[in-house]
């Protein structure tokens, strides 16, 4: 006898509610078969059977509260459950054997709830096997392809193109590796079941009490749980689309379009990463107290030192030496100084961080991306410039994931790769500082009552005014600045 209980319904989520039952008592299973669902506060789990056998016992009820680990049923184990059913149908077995396989959302990180589907790589009718990519997922920072479970043939696209769907939703079917014949009997008896099976589907309880609470009707609602069942979260969709307010405008309204330029226009829908860009900037601008402050850095030190040692650093290291691990390392030097720059707003506290997760921003053919390189402060130069040539080339090939994205205390955003002379960074929340890099330009300079031409740079430090005051933002940017133009005070940790 095995025991089928509630698992781990996630963080901080200690009961549910047993929502439907897909099997009754005497039924046979198979491993990993849908027993039943259950609905929680957030989202709707399906629980599956451990083994192969017969359905017991079901200990706990269709609307009853469990909590994490309760009984819900007894399975009895053993193949004898599943022969009496291949004896009744032997003409069903074959069919049988090609068991569909639903393909859903995977893991899209911490804190994201939702994704939009960008592209599907197949469609139905395709032979797929294993593994394979069927479509990709657009979140508000990665894209996430989504491979197939399992070899068999795409019967059914059920997310289409465009379309949002959160993060326990169905995306297809796959009809399980039978061949190209498999689509055909299996899409044909669905079809001419659906009217019956319709009449079958039963929301769960705790969806049915929310209507009922909300005074809402169940046609309002659009269901995302099996079979188009209804769940709690589904029900406060619906509720929250029928009572929110007008949101305004984003912009301002658009000036009148003649004709002829209308036709001329060409009209595209920004990306959920362009969107959640332009709502993160804007909400930086107006919770923070920013402010920019500038100096300028003699670069002819540093060049003169990478000029004299790349070839060797690049054949011992295996990775070409740039600029960013120099401004990387003065920067981790200056923040020692000065660490409310490194520093974060939470609450009525400051979160001082003793460490250095160094954000360095990278332009993608689809945005702007910060990909994070951790513990930056203990690094050498080569370690450093192998960190950022390995996210730079994951981040333009949108293969970033969200926990490389998370969790930085500090930014550096080089705008001088595309000739910026002057900018203002905008801070990267919840962080305190970001620094600008221009490009280098050769300028006359009083130097010792001389003028001489010197390679030259713009640095722009824009800083959280609540938190870091101005003698603390040009201290960060002078000790920069000396770090850069005698690179022996790094090593000597002056």
């Amino acid at each position: 006898m095995t025991e089928v209980r509630v698992p781990t319904l996630g963080e901080s989520v200690t009961e549910a509610t047993v929502a439907t039952w897909f099997k009754k008592p005497g039924d046979a299973v198979a491993v990993d078969e849908m027993l039943c669902e259950l609905e929680t506060d957030k989202v709707t789990v399906e629980v599956p059977s451990p083994v192969a056998g017969t359905l017991g016992d079901i200990v706990a009820a269709e609307g009853e509260t469990v909590g994490v680990d309760a009984l819900l049923a007894n399975i009895t184990e053993g193949a004898s459950a599943a022969a009496p059913a291949a004896a009744a149908a032997p003409a069903a077995a074959a069919p049988a054997a090609a068991a569909n396989v639903d393909v859903m959302v995977p893991t899209l990180g911490e804190s994201v709830t939702e994704a939009t589907v960008s592209t599907w790589f197949k469609k139905v009718g395709d032979t797929v096997a294993q593994d394979e990519m069927l479509c990709e997922l657009e979140t508000d920072k990665v894209s996430v392809e989504v491979p197939a479970p399992a070899a068999g043939v795409l019967a059914e696209i059920i997310a289409a193109e465009g379309a949002t769907v959160d993060a326990t939703a169905k995306l297809a079917v796959i009809s399980g590796g039978a061949g190209a014949s498999a689509p055909a009997a299996a899409t044909a008896a669905p079809a001419a079941a659906a009217p019956a099976g319709a009449q079958d589907i039963k929301d769960g309880p705790a969806a049915e009490k929310a209507m009922a609470e909300a005074g809402i009707s169940r046609d309002a609602v659009t269901g995302t749980g099996r079979d188009g069942r209804a769940t709690k979260a589904d029900v406060a969709a619906a509720v929250a689309a029928v009572t929110a307010a007008p949101k305004p405008a984003a912009s301002a309204p658009r000036a009148p379009v003649s004709a002829d330029d209308a036709a001329r226009e060409e009209r595209v829908k920004m990306t959920r990463l362009r969107q959640t860009i332009a709502k993160r900037l804007k909400d930086s601008q107006n919770n923070a107290a920013m402010l920019t402050t500038y100096n300028e850095v003699d670069m002819t030190e540093v060049m003169a030192l990478r000029k004299q040692y790349k070839d060797e650093f690049e054949k011992k290291h295996g990775a070409r030496l740039g600029f960013m691990s120099f401004f990387t390392k003065a920067c981790c030097h200056a923040l020692k100084e000065v660490p409310e720059v490194n520093a974060e707003i939470d609450g009525t506290d400051i979160v001082y961080k003793n460490f250095v997760h160094m954000g360095v921003a990278a332009g993608t053919p689809t945005g702007l991306v910060v990909p994070v390189i951790r513990d930056a402060d203990a690094m050498g130069f080569a370690d450093i410039e192998k960190a950022i040539a390995e996210k730079g080339r994951r981040a333009r090939d949108g293969k970033l994931s969200m926990a490389e994205m998370q969790g930085g205390t500090f930014t550096i955003s080089n705008g001088g790769v595309y000739g910026s002379l002057m900018s203002s960074p905008i801070l990267n929340p919840p962080q305190s500082g970001i620094l600008g890099m221009h490009k280098i330009q050769d300028r006359p300079m009083a130097i010792n009552g001389q003028v001489v031409i010197r390679p030259m740079m713009y640095l722009a430090l824009s800083y959280d005014h609540r938190i870091v005051d101005g003698k603390g933002a040009v201290t960060f940017l002078v000790r920069v600045k000396e770090a850069l133009e005698d690179p022996r005070r790094l090593l000597m940790d002056l």
